[in-house]
């Protein structure tokens, strides 16, 4: 028997997966890495984790599936997250993870600058990906800038790992480069402009749509890994993003939702349009002749473990009963609020100077209380992401949701009541290696196309309805977030100036 394998590099650990070519799970793995904050708004891993985290992993889902014959891999990670390597690969400092975001200013700079691929990002590039990171460390490292003969992404790191090629996939090029598939490709000129000239050279040789195949597993990547057959490496992407391949594939009007410790919206559309609000539309970046788009809450799953096991100080096996007594109280009524932005926002504010705050307390303010509130502030959070899509003319009819969120089943209650619409809880097991095996399938010709295959491998899910006794309070608690993100802008500006920071 042949096998699938899928590699998903996560914020806090690597996850892996053996599929036979109907879909069906044959083994998992998993491997965790540690991640450091050394500033305020910094996150930083080291590459070399990456690896032998995928190495654990990837034995544990081999052996549990029986050491069958490995015909197709594919690869999804965090985006972005960057390694700056010498020209062997190996680390020059610490990778920036995705949701670093020291790069404000540089992001900001971006939205100066009028050049025709920016339409396809809403005018400016986030401070989450890797150009404006390439710009930061331009500025603020120089020397390492110049001597790091490759910035890439984590996936890009992976896959030459694994076939001794760099070989970028077109979703990350296009979401997170400024590549335009449809135009110039790479825009030499707009880095120039951004200050990083030379930047084309330090990413990836090539560019490789979803789907395609890059290379097989090399004979060292083979030994380390402990993988047989001809394991030929497929094209993957990002994690949240791949998502769509794993719900029964995108249709118009139908949203993919992954709440972990962010959570990301994704969908496609098949005519573009081009609010401010959102990241995108992205021109090719997975189904061919689609625009993707984008929004997302940098921050939502990590305030929820931020208030439980850092706030309040609790255990995590302690959680669950934090749950039900947050439960049994009545939704927005508990006299607080909690801004979910402690690591800036996404879309539709696309401000990373942003900062969280929970307002109204008091001395007799509950644990329970505090979880309540922060439950419902992300969960406001989600529904002004959805808002700005139908606003900006993004068709939302079906949200499926996946991630963490289906392990807490307050978040999960809770984004139903306040979005007011019912959703798709998907089952099982990480949609994003499902959609790796797609991948794979698709690369190695054991299925069609992208939209064939993920129809054939969809997974089951559940409909999660409103509870509409709630819908007044929490339209109420809903108008205090938007008034209380609109009035407290200013002060988390001064609160997060890099300058206020420096030596």
């Amino acid at each position: 028997m042949t096998a699938l394998l899928a590699i998903d590099l996560g914020t806090e650990s690597a996850r892996v997966a053996v599929y036979a070519d109907d879909g069906t799970a044959l083994g998992h793995g998993e491997s965790g890495y540690p991640t450091h904050y050394p500033r305020p708004g910094w996150a930083e891993q080291d590459p070399r984790d990456w690896w032998r985290s995928v190495v654990s992993a990837v034995g544990q889902a081999l052996e549990e599936a029986g050491r069958p014959q490995v015909a197709g891999v594919a690869v999804a990670t965090t985006a972005s997250t960057v390694a700056v390597l010498d020209d062997e690969g190996a680390p020059l400092r610490p990778a920036l993870l995705w949701m670093d975001t020291r790069a404000s200013e540089e992001s900001a700079r971006t939205a100066e600058v009028d050049h025709p691929v920016l339409r396809y990002s809403g005018g400016s590039d986030a401070v989450e990906w890797l150009v404006p990171k390439a710009m930061w460390l331009a500025a603020n490292e120089p020397e390492t800038y110049r001597r790091a003969a490759r910035i890439v992404e984590a996936v890009d790191y992976l896959v030459w790992r694994l076939t001794g090629r760099w070989a970028g996939s077109q979703m990350n090029a296009v979401c997170k480069w400024n590549h335009d598939p449809r135009g110039a490709g790479f825009p030499a000129d707009l880095y120039a402009r951004f200050g990083v000239p030379d930047l084309r050279g330090k990413l990836p040789d090539t560019v490789v749509p979803v789907g395609d195949p890059i290379g097989e597993m090399t004979a060292a990547a083979r030994g380390e890994l402990g993988v047989q057959g001809p394991a030929l490496v497929c094209s993957g992407g990002i994690d949240a993003h791949l998502s769509l391949l794993a719900v029964g594939g995108a249709r118009n009007g139908r949203v993919s939702v992954v709440s972990g410790t962010s959570t990301a919206f994704i969908t496609e559309v098949d005519e573009p349009v081009f609010p401010p609000t959102i990241w995108g539309p992205y021109p090719d970046a997975l189904d061919r002749g689609a625009w993707l788009i984008e929004g997302g809450q940098v921050a939502s799953g990590s305030v929820l473990t931020w208030t439980g096991e850092h706030l309040l100080g609790l255990r995590r096996a302690d959680l669950p009963a934090l749950f039900d007594e947050a439960a049994a109280l009545p939704p927005a009524d508990h006299g607080l609020l909690v801004l979910d932005y402690f690591m800036g926002n996404r879309t539709p504010l696309r401000d990373p100077r942003l900062r969280g705050a929970v307002l109204g307390l008091t001395l007799g303010t509950t644990p329970a209380q505090v979880y309540r509130a922060a439950v419902e502030g992300v969960a406001y959070g989600t529904r002004r992401v959805l808002e700005s899509f139908v606003e900006g003319g993004v068709p939302v009819d079906e949200v499926f949701v996946s991630g963490g969120i289906r392990h807490n089943p307050l978040w999960l209650r809770t984004t139903a009541d306040v979005l007011g619409r019912p959703l798709h809880l998907v089952s099982g097991d990480n949609l994003t290696l499902r959609a790796c095996s797609v991948i794979a399938a698709v690369g190695t010709g054991a299925a069609g196309d992208l939209r064939e295959a993920a129809r054939a491998f969809a997974p089951r899910y559940r409909v999660v309805e409103p509870d509409t006794a709630h819908a007044e309070a929490l339209e109420r608690g809903y108008g205090d977030y938007v008034a209380a993100t609109d009035q407290t802008r200013a002060i988390a500006h001064r609160l997060s100036d890099p300058a206020r920071r420096r030596p």
